[in-house]
């Protein structure tokens, strides 16, 4: 995993270098109004710092597609090229003309930046730190206002501040930027896949993940093209085909299925679990259990999932603690035991149908490479064991685990003779799973003898056919050679598809929602803001003026923000995303609701200052915790590979409006209505905000990209079910 953390650290200075330019702004502007005297004109105020959010949102509008076309790193490439343009031009700015050029460029970089890079680490970090990597560039973004406001604060104490110098420095850390994205970082093996560059992407992924067997990887990845399609939610009682029956060659019962894994000798006999689902679920479909009457289905649908899953903790899980031991003995033990891997690459296997007849297409070891090998038993018992486990950071995973505990297999699709059907499995947290038991289990009629386990499974059609992988063939070569018909571009009637749909309307209101929480418009105006609470009270005594406090003012408070990202960071992937919205968004309610309290009740000039100080503090600290990351995390995490590029373009298109209307009003609003006013209209946004995530946003933590749009797939026919 260490490759993919430098990766993630590496693409989030393009976070970094818009991190210094909002706080710079935020300082420089009290020196610009006073050149180009601007005091009485608030509308020319706003757009210059607004210009810079319509460069972004000029940009955004086809970045998505640009980026599916051309790639993610291109554009990061390109994003470091408008910064260091948009810091000479502000350099220079001989007038607010050329100050706004040099803003609109600044906010070409901002718009690619802010947009691609959560894409970029979302398609590129193991799913179990997904969360915790694409926290970086909130706390990258705070980390650079930080050292931002400290320049600002020591240039302010200058005889004649220039601002001029304020905003080019922004051309030194863009260099920076430049080089890493030039010379280390990947494109994404994702996008790679996509555009049918199977080797290109294996080398990629082999680099992120630090091992050279990602042949299990690779098979989601590709299969990740086709997601969004006819997908149904099924349950199995799994156990190793051998352990059912001594005799290798028995017949396979009507009621079981075979599936097949993706490493040598591994296949499965699994059992249909009839009755209902403990998933909330029937099996076709339909929700069980509503227990708000306006919770989104697919909320629910989410939780379930969550819910059902094994405890995990401390970076390790103990899913499937038995099932690793049970597939070093699956079908072909004595191959696994005495495997000449010079002598044989693949083994042969077969594949049956639900009624037990074996078919004569074989799959030939499935997504097995040579280099993941292993050439005794306890080797391969330790390989598949690791599988399924999360492992410690840095341990390696076996090539069936796609992340997260979920696993890929296969089995032949028994409604059309051509077909294969892929199937993401994960044990449930379901009592009464033992080693050399009978299981029985509430609602099932399924009794089985033996190691066995009760997996959930999301079941769709593959991007591969039977007869890719039949004869001379074997997955693992389907996948280096996808069908045309798999790998192709976006289109904008994918995004008519349901699961799409349905994703598309989550991160688009959320996005909303987080810009007229007013965080933006509480960021640039920062030291305004406090300027007016009279925070020059505070350090009069030491003989720092009001510009100068409201700056040390500031950078103490984003340095205080990053602790709390800190803490974010740890708990995105143990408790989730949607449990850190819940928990914080009461407490920006909370310091909103004081600071209007605050500039209502005559408190006293000291009391006002400090009153209103820890009030902002602690919106930041809570909206960076919760409010800040997430959104972007989600709209990265949600969204099919085929769609990605665009869906998020369309969801930061929405960012960037709202941001622009936020940031451009508030002059306005401060002179009209005061800060009472904006902050009680920010405060209702917020309970509007936490009731939308309560009702409507699912957790999305510890499952792969391609299992989570699945799950969109079947989420988006329970919301049509529901309003039909």
């Amino acid at each position: 995993m260490r490759g993919a953390v430098l990766v993630a650290i590496a693409a989030v200075v393009g976070n970094f270098v818009q991190g210094w330019d909002n706080a710079t702004i935020a300082g420089s502007v009290l020196y610009i109004k006073r050149e180009f005297n601007l005091q009485t004109q608030p509308t020319v105020e706003g757009l210059i710092v607004a210009m810079s959010l319509i460069g972004a949102t000029v940009i955004t509008t086809f970045s998505g597609s640009v980026a599916d076309w051309l790639g993610r790193r291109p554009m990061l490439v390109i994003s470091s090229v408008l910064y260091f343009l948009g810091g000479l031009v502000m350099l220079w700015a001989p007038n607010v003309y050329v100050l706004l050029l040099g803003r609109l460029l600044d906010g070409f970089g901002v718009g690619l930046a802010v947009t691609l890079v959560p894409l970029y680490i979302s398609e590129t970090a193991p799913t179990e730190i997904r969360g915790l990597l694409n926290t970086l560039p909130q706390f990258a973004g705070s980390a650079g206002m930080f050292l931002s406001y400290c320049m600002v604060f020591g240039m302010s104490l200058q005889d004649s501040p220039s601002w001029r110098l304020m905003l080019g420095i922004l051309s030194i850390p863009s260099l920076a930027y430049f080089a890493l994205a030039v010379f280390f970082l990947p494109e994404s093996p994702r996008w790679l896949v996509s555009k049918g560059q199977m080797q290109e992407a294996k080398k990629v992924l082999q680099r992120l993940r630090g091992r050279e067997d990602v042949t299990g990887e690779m098979a989601l990845l590709v299969e990740g093209l086709g997601v969004g399609g006819e997908t149904s939610i099924e349950e199995y009682i799994i156990g190793p085909d051998n352990e059912l029956n001594d005799n290798q060659d028995h017949e396979v019962e009507k009621d079981q299925i075979k599936l097949y894994g993706a490493q040598e000798g591994l296949s499965w006999i699994a059992k249909p679990v009839r009755g209902q689902s403990t998933l909330g679920l029937s099996r076709h479909g339909s929700l069980a259990n509503q227990n708000v009457p306006l919770m989104d289905p697919m909320v629910t649908l989410f939780g379930s999932v969550h819910e059902k899953l094994p405890e995990t903790g401390s970076m390790r899980s103990m899913l499937f603690s038995n099932f690793g031991s049970m597939l070093s003995v699956a079908e072909h033990p004595g191959k696994n035991e005495n495997w000449d891997e010079e002598a044989q690459d693949y083994g042969e296997h077969h594949i049956s149908d639900a009624s037990g007849a074996e078919s004569d297409d074989n799959l030939r070891s499935p997504l097995l490479s040579r280099q993941g090998t292993n050439t005794d038993k306890d080797a391969v018992s330790r390989g598949a064991n690791a599988s399924f486990m999360h492992g410690h950071a840095g341990e390696e995973v076996g090539s069936m685990g796609i992340g997260g505990g979920w696993q890929l297999a296969y089995r032949k699709d028994e409604k059309a003779g051509g077909g294969l059907k892929r199937i993401y499995l994960r044990e449930e947290g379901v009592p009464g799973s033992q080693r050399g038991s009978i299981l029985s289990l509430p609602g099932a009629d399924v009794h089985v003898d033996g190691e066995c386990i009760h997996a959930a499974a999301l079941v769709s059609q593959s991007v591969l056919r039977l007869e890719d992988v039949s004869g001379q063939n074997s997955i693992i070569e389907a996948v280096d050679k996808p069908s045309e018909s798999a790998v192709k571009g976006p289109s904008w009637r994918d995004l008519l598809e349901p699961g799409v749909k349905h994703a598309l309307i989550v991160g688009i209101l959320i996005q909303i929602l987080q810009q007229f929480s007013g965080i933006n418009g509480v960021l640039y105006y920062t030291p305004q803001i406090l300027e007016q609470a009279g925070v020059g009270v505070l350090l009069s005594n030491m003989g720092i003026g009001s510009d100068s406090s409201s700056f040390l003012i500031s950078g103490v408070t984003t340095l205080l923000m990053l602790p709390s990202i800190g803490v974010a960071m740890k708990l995105m992937d143990v408790a989730g995303r949607r449990l850190l919205l819940l928990s914080t968004l009461p407490f920006l309610l909370l310091s909103l609701v004081i600071l209007v309290l605050g500039n209502v009740i005559n408190l006293g000039n000291t009391a006002h200052a400090v009153v209103s100080t820890i009030s902002v503090v602690v919106y930041f600290c809570c909206f960076v915790m919760g409010f800040g990351p997430v959104p972007n995390i989600l709209c990265a995490e949600i969204f099919p590979t085929r769609t990605r590029g665009l869906c998020i373009a369309i969801c930061a298109l929405v960012f960037w409006i709202c941001d622009i209307i936020v940031t451009y009003s508030l002059p306005v609003m401060l002179s009209s209505i005061g800060l009472a006013g904006v902050f009680g209209i920010y405060a209702v946004v917020c309970a509007i905000s936490w009731v939308f995530v309560f009702l409507k946003v699912p957790e999305t933590k510890g499952m792969p990209l391609e299992v989570i749009t699945e799950f969109f797939a079947v989420g988006a026919k329970q919301v049509a079910a529901k309003e039909q």
